[in-house]
Protein backbone atom coordinates (compact mmCIF):
# COMPACT_ATOMS: atom_id res chain seq x y z
CA UNK A 1 0.00 0.00 0.00
CA UNK A 2 1.38 3.21 -1.31
CA UNK A 3 1.91 6.13 1.87
CA UNK A 4 0.03 9.16 1.68
CA UNK A 5 2.09 12.15 1.58
CA UNK A 6 0.03 14.58 3.42
CA UNK A 7 2.68 17.21 3.37
CA UNK A 8 1.75 20.38 1.38
CA UNK A 9 5.04 20.94 1.19
CA UNK A 10 6.12 18.55 -1.19
CA UNK A 11 3.23 18.94 -3.10
CA UNK A 12 3.61 22.76 -3.71
CA UNK A 13 6.48 24.19 -5.56
CA UNK A 14 9.09 26.36 -3.62
CA UNK A 15 8.59 30.16 -4.30
CA UNK A 16 11.03 31.29 -6.67
CA UNK A 17 13.87 34.29 -5.68
CA UNK A 18 12.56 36.10 -8.27
CA UNK A 19 8.93 36.07 -7.00
CA UNK A 20 7.32 39.94 -6.98
CA UNK A 21 6.97 41.67 -3.66
CA UNK A 22 4.24 44.06 -3.50
CA UNK A 23 4.75 47.46 -2.93
CA UNK A 24 5.85 48.34 1.02
CA UNK A 25 2.84 48.05 3.44
CA UNK A 26 0.88 45.53 1.41
CA UNK A 27 1.04 42.20 0.85
CA UNK A 28 1.23 39.00 2.93
CA UNK A 29 0.70 39.58 6.73
CA UNK A 30 1.56 36.87 8.97
CA UNK A 31 -0.56 36.60 11.94
CA UNK A 32 0.73 35.32 15.37
CA UNK A 33 0.22 32.02 17.17
CA UNK A 34 1.22 29.74 14.23
CA UNK A 35 2.47 26.39 15.72
CA UNK A 36 5.38 25.35 13.53
CA UNK A 37 5.61 23.88 10.45
CA UNK A 38 5.08 20.19 10.39
CA UNK A 39 4.21 17.42 7.50
CA UNK A 40 0.56 17.11 8.66
CA UNK A 41 -0.01 21.06 7.95
CA UNK A 42 -3.61 21.35 5.77
CA UNK A 43 -3.43 17.70 5.63
CA UNK A 44 -7.65 18.27 6.06
CA UNK A 45 -7.83 20.41 2.96
CA UNK A 46 -8.95 19.10 -0.82
CA UNK A 47 -5.50 18.33 -2.81
CA UNK A 48 -5.74 22.05 -4.71
CA UNK A 49 -6.51 24.06 -1.49
CA UNK A 50 -3.67 21.81 0.36
CA UNK A 51 -1.43 22.97 -2.97
CA UNK A 52 -1.96 26.53 -2.60
CA UNK A 53 -1.84 26.76 1.14
CA UNK A 54 1.88 25.09 1.21
CA UNK A 55 2.95 27.48 -1.53
CA UNK A 56 1.16 30.86 0.54
CA UNK A 57 2.40 29.25 3.88
CA UNK A 58 6.42 29.65 2.56
CA UNK A 59 6.00 33.25 0.79
CA UNK A 60 8.23 35.77 2.44
CA UNK A 61 6.47 38.61 4.67
CA UNK A 62 5.70 41.60 2.19
CA UNK A 63 4.74 39.31 -1.02
CA UNK A 64 2.17 40.03 -3.60
CA UNK A 65 -1.32 38.01 -2.73
CA UNK A 66 -3.24 38.57 -5.77
CA UNK A 67 -4.54 35.51 -7.84
CA UNK A 68 -2.99 37.05 -10.72
CA UNK A 69 0.38 36.58 -9.07
CA UNK A 70 -0.29 33.26 -7.51
CA UNK A 71 -1.53 31.84 -10.71
CA UNK A 72 1.78 32.70 -12.66
CA UNK A 73 3.99 30.99 -9.56
CA UNK A 74 1.11 27.70 -9.82
CA UNK A 75 1.38 26.47 -13.05
CA UNK A 76 -0.94 23.31 -12.30
CA UNK A 77 -4.42 25.89 -11.78
CA UNK A 78 -5.74 29.14 -13.19
CA UNK A 79 -6.78 32.23 -12.08
CA UNK A 80 -10.56 30.85 -11.48
CA UNK A 81 -9.25 27.90 -9.48
CA UNK A 82 -7.06 29.90 -7.58
CA UNK A 83 -9.66 32.17 -6.55
CA UNK A 84 -11.51 29.28 -5.40
CA UNK A 85 -9.26 27.79 -3.49
CA UNK A 86 -8.53 31.11 -1.21
CA UNK A 87 -12.14 31.02 -1.08
CA UNK A 88 -11.92 27.55 0.36
CA UNK A 89 -8.77 28.95 2.72
CA UNK A 90 -10.54 31.83 4.09
CA UNK A 91 -13.70 29.73 5.34
CA UNK A 92 -11.23 27.20 6.70
CA UNK A 93 -9.60 30.14 8.85
CA UNK A 94 -6.36 30.43 7.03
CA UNK A 95 -6.96 33.82 5.64
CA UNK A 96 -7.98 37.25 5.89
CA UNK A 97 -8.17 39.67 3.16
CA UNK A 98 -8.41 43.48 5.16
CA UNK A 99 -7.93 47.20 3.80
CA UNK A 100 -6.23 49.18 6.35
CA UNK A 101 -6.61 53.13 6.79
CA UNK A 102 -2.57 54.37 6.59
CA UNK A 103 -1.78 57.70 7.48
CA UNK A 104 -3.93 60.79 9.15
CA UNK A 105 -6.16 63.71 8.25
CA UNK A 106 -5.61 63.98 4.06
CA UNK A 107 -2.72 62.05 3.95
CA UNK A 108 -4.75 58.94 5.43
CA UNK A 109 -4.20 56.25 2.19
CA UNK A 110 -5.68 52.51 2.30
CA UNK A 111 -3.01 49.83 2.04
CA UNK A 112 -4.22 46.38 0.84
CA UNK A 113 -2.91 43.21 3.05
CA UNK A 114 -3.65 39.35 3.26
CA UNK A 115 -3.52 38.08 6.88
CA UNK A 116 -2.63 34.53 6.38
CA UNK A 117 -2.21 31.62 9.43
CA UNK A 118 -1.05 28.07 9.07
CA UNK A 119 -3.17 27.03 12.40
CA UNK A 120 -6.70 27.49 11.17
CA UNK A 121 -8.31 29.91 13.64
CA UNK A 122 -12.42 30.90 13.24
CA UNK A 123 -13.84 34.10 13.31
CA UNK A 124 -13.84 34.92 16.73
CA UNK A 125 -10.57 34.47 16.62
CA UNK A 126 -10.03 36.36 13.47
CA UNK A 127 -12.26 39.35 14.75
CA UNK A 128 -10.10 39.92 18.15
CA UNK A 129 -7.28 39.55 16.67
CA UNK A 130 -8.37 42.69 13.77
CA UNK A 131 -9.92 44.80 16.44
CA UNK A 132 -6.26 44.66 18.28
CA UNK A 133 -4.83 45.59 15.00
CA UNK A 134 -7.35 48.33 14.89
CA UNK A 135 -6.16 49.87 18.04
CA UNK A 136 -2.81 49.44 17.48
CA UNK A 137 -2.57 51.42 14.43
CA UNK A 138 -5.25 53.90 16.09
CA UNK A 139 -2.57 54.42 18.62
CA UNK A 140 0.48 54.40 16.58
CA UNK A 141 -1.09 57.12 14.40
CA UNK A 142 -1.45 59.52 16.57
CA UNK A 143 -0.07 63.14 16.74
CA UNK A 144 3.10 63.15 19.10
CA UNK A 145 2.72 65.89 21.32
CA UNK A 146 4.22 68.87 21.26
CA UNK A 147 6.87 70.44 24.09
CA UNK A 148 5.33 73.79 24.81
CA UNK A 149 7.52 76.89 24.92
CA UNK A 150 10.06 75.22 23.02
CA UNK A 151 13.27 77.28 21.88
CA UNK A 152 13.95 77.96 18.30
CA UNK A 153 17.27 75.46 17.10
CA UNK A 154 19.94 77.53 17.08
CA UNK A 155 21.96 78.92 14.04
CA UNK A 156 24.30 76.80 12.28
CA UNK A 157 27.83 76.88 13.26
CA UNK A 158 28.51 77.80 9.66
CA UNK A 159 27.23 80.95 10.08
CA UNK A 160 29.66 83.75 11.24
CA UNK A 161 28.80 86.35 14.43
CA UNK A 162 28.96 89.63 11.67
CA UNK A 163 26.16 88.29 8.91
CA UNK A 164 23.30 88.28 11.65
CA UNK A 165 20.92 90.72 9.90
CA UNK A 166 20.55 94.27 11.38
CA UNK A 167 17.00 94.76 13.83
CA UNK A 168 14.31 95.74 11.13
CA UNK A 169 13.85 99.60 11.65
CA UNK A 170 11.42 101.22 13.66
CA UNK A 171 8.63 103.53 12.46
CA UNK A 172 9.40 106.44 14.64
CA UNK A 173 12.20 108.36 13.06
CA UNK A 174 15.13 108.74 15.16
CA UNK A 175 17.20 112.21 15.21
CA UNK A 176 20.88 111.60 14.51
CA UNK A 177 23.42 113.24 17.14
CA UNK A 178 25.82 115.79 16.06
CA UNK A 179 29.16 114.24 15.86
CA UNK A 180 31.10 115.06 18.85
CA UNK A 181 33.73 117.83 17.84
CA UNK A 182 36.98 116.85 17.21
CA UNK A 183 40.86 118.11 16.86
CA UNK A 184 41.66 119.38 13.65
CA UNK A 185 40.17 120.82 10.79
CA UNK A 186 36.35 120.66 10.25
CA UNK A 187 35.48 118.52 7.57
CA UNK A 188 33.57 119.52 4.87
CA UNK A 189 30.01 118.89 5.28
CA UNK A 190 28.58 116.58 3.13
CA UNK A 191 24.89 116.87 1.60
CA UNK A 192 22.19 114.12 3.41
CA UNK A 193 21.39 111.83 0.47
CA UNK A 194 17.61 111.62 0.32
CA UNK A 195 15.76 108.39 -1.33
CA UNK A 196 12.41 108.13 -2.02
CA UNK A 197 10.07 106.42 0.15
CA UNK A 198 10.00 102.55 -0.81
CA UNK A 199 6.89 100.26 -0.76
CA UNK A 200 7.43 97.41 1.63
CA UNK A 201 8.78 94.04 -0.03
CA UNK A 202 5.73 91.67 -1.10
CA UNK A 203 6.83 88.13 -2.50
CA UNK A 204 5.64 87.46 -6.18
CA UNK A 205 2.30 84.98 -5.80
CA UNK A 206 3.27 81.95 -7.29
CA UNK A 207 0.74 81.29 -10.50
CA UNK A 208 -2.09 79.18 -9.17
CA UNK A 209 -1.82 75.66 -11.26
CA UNK A 210 -4.26 74.94 -13.91
CA UNK A 211 -6.71 72.82 -12.90
CA UNK A 212 -8.94 69.99 -14.96
CA UNK A 213 -11.85 71.26 -16.72
CA UNK A 214 -14.40 70.11 -19.33
CA UNK A 215 -14.48 71.76 -22.87
CA UNK A 216 -16.48 74.35 -21.55
CA UNK A 217 -14.03 75.73 -19.31
CA UNK A 218 -16.17 74.20 -15.81
CA UNK A 219 -13.73 72.53 -13.80
CA UNK A 220 -14.42 68.75 -13.34
CA UNK A 221 -15.73 67.21 -10.04
CA UNK A 222 -13.77 64.95 -7.71
CA UNK A 223 -16.06 62.15 -8.60
CA UNK A 224 -15.91 62.71 -12.34
CA UNK A 225 -11.90 62.74 -12.27
CA UNK A 226 -12.04 59.56 -10.28
CA UNK A 227 -13.79 58.01 -12.98
CA UNK A 228 -11.91 59.44 -15.66
CA UNK A 229 -8.48 57.84 -13.91
CA UNK A 230 -10.14 54.54 -13.75
CA UNK A 231 -8.74 53.10 -16.95
CA UNK A 232 -5.39 54.17 -15.50
CA UNK A 233 -5.81 51.65 -12.40
CA UNK A 234 -6.85 49.35 -14.67
CA UNK A 235 -7.43 49.45 -18.48
CA UNK A 236 -10.19 47.02 -18.29
CA UNK A 237 -12.01 49.57 -16.94
CA UNK A 238 -11.55 52.55 -19.44
CA UNK A 239 -14.97 54.99 -19.95
CA UNK A 240 -15.09 57.37 -22.17
CA UNK A 241 -16.09 61.23 -21.54
CA UNK A 242 -19.82 59.95 -21.80
CA UNK A 243 -19.71 57.35 -19.53
CA UNK A 244 -17.85 59.53 -16.67
CA UNK A 245 -20.45 61.70 -17.00
CA UNK A 246 -23.67 59.50 -16.38
CA UNK A 247 -21.83 57.79 -13.94
CA UNK A 248 -21.23 61.12 -11.73
CA UNK A 249 -23.81 61.31 -10.09
CA UNK A 250 -23.19 58.44 -8.29
CA UNK A 251 -19.85 58.47 -7.60
CA UNK A 252 -20.60 62.00 -6.34
CA UNK A 253 -23.34 60.29 -3.33
CA UNK A 254 -20.20 58.10 -2.64
CA UNK A 255 -18.06 61.07 -1.88
CA UNK A 256 -20.84 62.50 0.09
CA UNK A 257 -21.22 59.36 1.76
CA UNK A 258 -17.61 60.31 3.56
CA UNK A 259 -15.63 57.87 1.49
CA UNK A 260 -12.51 59.22 0.11
CA UNK A 261 -11.59 59.07 -4.30
CA UNK A 262 -9.02 56.15 -3.11
CA UNK A 263 -11.46 54.31 -1.05
CA UNK A 264 -13.83 54.70 -4.41
CA UNK A 265 -11.35 53.59 -6.78
CA UNK A 266 -10.46 50.39 -4.45
CA UNK A 267 -14.03 49.58 -4.29
CA UNK A 268 -14.39 49.57 -8.34
CA UNK A 269 -10.98 48.27 -9.24
CA UNK A 270 -10.89 45.07 -6.34
CA UNK A 271 -11.37 41.56 -7.35
CA UNK A 272 -11.83 42.43 -11.65
CA UNK A 273 -13.25 39.34 -13.90
CA UNK A 274 -10.35 38.22 -15.92
CA UNK A 275 -11.92 40.66 -19.29
CA UNK A 276 -15.03 43.31 -18.50
CA UNK A 277 -17.02 43.46 -22.19
CA UNK A 278 -18.92 46.40 -20.85
CA UNK A 279 -16.95 48.52 -18.90
CA UNK A 280 -20.00 51.14 -18.36
CA UNK A 281 -22.48 48.75 -17.47
CA UNK A 282 -20.23 46.89 -14.85
CA UNK A 283 -19.15 49.91 -13.00
CA UNK A 284 -22.45 51.65 -12.75
CA UNK A 285 -23.26 48.01 -11.25
CA UNK A 286 -20.67 48.40 -8.44
CA UNK A 287 -21.74 51.63 -8.10
CA UNK A 288 -25.19 50.76 -6.97
CA UNK A 289 -24.38 46.87 -5.33
CA UNK A 290 -21.33 48.67 -3.18
CA UNK A 291 -22.87 51.76 -2.10
CA UNK A 292 -21.55 52.33 1.82
CA UNK A 293 -23.77 53.39 4.28
CA UNK A 294 -25.08 56.66 5.25
CA UNK A 295 -23.39 57.96 8.18
CA UNK A 296 -25.77 58.51 11.21
CA UNK A 297 -25.28 62.22 12.48
CA UNK A 298 -29.04 62.44 14.14
CA UNK A 299 -27.45 60.85 17.30
CA UNK A 300 -24.08 61.66 17.52
CA UNK A 301 -23.57 64.48 19.64
CA UNK A 302 -21.31 67.38 18.34
CA UNK A 303 -18.65 67.49 20.57
CA UNK A 304 -18.03 63.39 19.85
CA UNK A 305 -16.01 63.20 17.30
CA UNK A 306 -17.23 59.77 15.52
CA UNK A 307 -14.23 56.92 15.72
CA UNK A 308 -12.79 56.41 12.64
CA UNK A 309 -12.86 52.22 11.58
CA UNK A 310 -9.32 52.14 10.45
CA UNK A 311 -9.65 48.66 9.26
CA UNK A 312 -12.25 46.92 6.70
CA UNK A 313 -11.99 43.34 6.14
CA UNK A 314 -12.62 42.44 2.29
CA UNK A 315 -14.21 39.80 0.98
CA UNK A 316 -11.79 37.40 -0.45
CA UNK A 317 -14.31 36.40 -3.26
CA UNK A 318 -15.39 39.82 -4.64
CA UNK A 319 -13.43 42.22 -2.71
CA UNK A 320 -16.80 44.01 -1.36
CA UNK A 321 -15.04 45.80 2.48
CA UNK A 322 -17.31 45.82 5.99
CA UNK A 323 -16.62 44.92 9.25
CA UNK A 324 -15.30 41.54 10.37
CA UNK A 325 -18.40 41.05 11.76
CA UNK A 326 -20.61 41.22 8.94
CA UNK A 327 -17.94 39.32 6.90
CA UNK A 328 -18.06 35.86 8.84
CA UNK A 329 -15.49 33.46 6.87
CA UNK A 330 -13.93 36.17 5.42
CA UNK A 331 -17.03 36.22 2.56
CA UNK A 332 -19.92 38.56 2.23
CA UNK A 333 -23.06 37.30 2.08
CA UNK A 334 -23.43 36.65 -1.46
CA UNK A 335 -20.62 35.06 -1.88
CA UNK A 336 -21.06 33.21 1.31
CA UNK A 337 -24.26 31.87 -0.20
CA UNK A 338 -22.68 30.52 -3.23
CA UNK A 339 -19.93 29.10 -1.55
CA UNK A 340 -21.76 26.56 0.77
CA UNK A 341 -24.40 26.12 -2.05
CA UNK A 342 -21.34 24.82 -4.11
CA UNK A 343 -19.81 22.98 -1.06
CA UNK A 344 -23.24 20.82 -0.82
CA UNK A 345 -23.11 20.14 -4.54
CA UNK A 346 -20.53 16.82 -3.85
CA UNK A 347 -20.41 13.83 -5.35
CA UNK A 348 -23.34 11.23 -5.51
CA UNK A 349 -23.54 8.42 -2.48
CA UNK A 350 -22.37 4.79 -3.35
CA UNK A 351 -26.18 3.73 -2.36
CA UNK A 352 -27.43 6.70 -4.80
CA UNK A 353 -25.02 5.84 -7.56
CA UNK A 354 -26.47 1.91 -7.62
CA UNK A 355 -29.71 3.18 -7.45
CA UNK A 356 -28.90 5.56 -10.52
CA UNK A 357 -27.20 2.77 -12.38
CA UNK A 358 -30.46 0.20 -12.21
CA UNK A 359 -32.74 3.25 -12.72
CA UNK A 360 -31.21 3.69 -16.16
CA UNK A 361 -30.93 -0.10 -16.50
CA UNK A 362 -34.17 -0.31 -16.21
CA UNK A 363 -35.00 2.13 -19.10
CA UNK A 364 -32.65 0.92 -21.72
CA UNK A 365 -34.57 -2.64 -21.44
CA UNK A 366 -38.24 -0.75 -21.50
CA UNK A 367 -36.38 0.87 -24.80
CA UNK A 368 -35.47 -2.84 -26.31
CA UNK A 369 -38.91 -3.85 -25.56
CA UNK A 370 -40.58 -1.37 -27.72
Amino acid sequence: MANQHISSALLAPAPSAAYPMAKPGYGKRSAPGQRPRTREDFALLPTRERYVAGFVDHLPEGAAMSVKQLAKQLPLYGQQAISTALNALSVAGHLRRVRCAVGTGDETRWVFRTFWSRTAHDNAWWNTYLATEQATQALSSAPDATAPDTPPPPPPPWVPAEETPPPVPSETPRTEEPPAATAGPEPTAVPHQRTPPQAPFTPPTPPTPPTASDPSGAPLSPAYLALAHLGLKDKRLTLSADDCAALEAQAAEWLARGVSVDYLTSALTAGLPAQVDYPLGFVRRRLTNKMPPSLPTGNASPGTPTPAHRILIECTDCGRPGQPEALPDGLCRPCHTTHHTDADEGPALPTEAADIKARMANLRGLLKSV
